[in-house]
């Protein structure tokens, strides 16, 4: 697993910048349906992935050092989402700062997109709990008991959702049934046809549903159907992105924020779509230009543990 899928790489590509687009409140709020649709899948198809890649043959350490150097940017990020939470005329607004809030939201709920970094490391400590000891335990249980794990930290302790959690088993399934991703989600351009029906009920627009479940899967094999024909430029970029998505995922919040001061200069546009095209661009350099900067000052051991996150272009 340690060679790059350039398929993954680009459906992760394209779930990231989704995930930015509909945090920029001012566009999707004009888009409430699209914005409900591609709640339906673009998440749970990150999880899904992320279950299926990760690796718990990794000596203990290995593992556990894996996990501090996502905790960390984690930690830093989340608490300062919190705080700024509490200063700007935020969507999640924080009312009364304390310690004791602090705590609750690092480590229970989770504000803004930083929720997904929580849910990866719980279901990734239970995850290499359960597998990675040898045993004679067979797969199918340890599936088993990895989801009766997963049930308990939702219903119990209310630390993951639940349909979150069972996404990112999935791709533990997948992973374990020997399967490539990409022998499992057949790329189908005539996905389009079955994706489009289901759409159109909103009662299929939730990732907890049956109908849901299934718009996860076909918007999967349709992007999987449309890779082989993109430009090779195209390829590339996606290639990039999709290698560097936790940089997104940690930088991108700092600039949907400040993106708000462009509102007042391009309400001219009702669409939104001119907001969201600079809005984009904004946060994809500004985020890659925050670890750039990170990597040349020598930040970057100290924050992501690596002498160097921002990994060259390569055509």
């Amino acid at each position: 697993m340690s060679k790059r899928i350039a398929e993954i790489d680009y459906l992760k590509c394209v779930f990231i910048l989704l995930m930015i687009a509909f945090h920029l409140v001012f566009f999707s709020d004009k888009y409430l349906w699209i914005k409900q649709w591609v709640y339906t899948f673009h998440m749970p198809a990150f999880l899904l992935l992320s279950g299926y890649l990760m690796r718990i043959e990794k000596h203990p350490g290995d593992f556990f050092r894996m996990m501090f150097w996502i905790l960390i940017p984690y930690a830093i990020m989340e608490t300062g989402y919190v705080i700024m939470s509490a200063v700007l005329p935020v969507r999640e607004k924080v009312d009364a700062l304390s310690a004791g809030l602090l705590i609750e939201k690092l480590f229970l709920h989770p504000m803004g997109p930083y929720w997904y970094l929580h849910t990866f490391m719980l279901c990734g400590f239970v995850y290499y709990g359960v597998f990675h000891p040898k045993g004679k335990i067979n797969e199918l249980s340890r599936l088993i008991l990895t989801g009766v794990c997963y049930a308990i930290l939702a219903e119990c302790f209310q630390v993951v959702s639940l349909p979150n959690a069972l996404y990112f088993l999935a791709g533990i399934a997948i992973r374990h049934g020997g399967l490539k991703f990409t022998s499992f989600f057949r790329p189908s351009f005539f996905a389009i046809i079955p994706l489009i029906w289901l759409s159109t009920y909103t009662t299929n627009l939730d990732r907890f549903t049956l109908g849901g479940a299934a718009i996860v899967y076909l918007i999967i094999s349709l992007l999987l159907s449309i890779y082989p024909i993109l430009p090779l430029h195209f390829k590339q970029f996606a290639s990039y992105i999709g290698s560097h998505t936790l940089i997104l995922l940690v930088f991108s919040p700092v600039f949907t924020m400040l993106s708000k001061i462009l509102i007042p200069f391009l309400a001219f546009d009702n669409s939104g779509i001119l907001f969201l095209i600079i809005a984009m661009v904004i946060t994809v350099y500004g985020s890659f230009g925050i670890a750039w900067c990170m990597d040349r000052l020598h930040i970057s051991p100290y924050f992501w543990g690596k002498e160097q996150i921002l990994q060259p272009f390569r055509k």
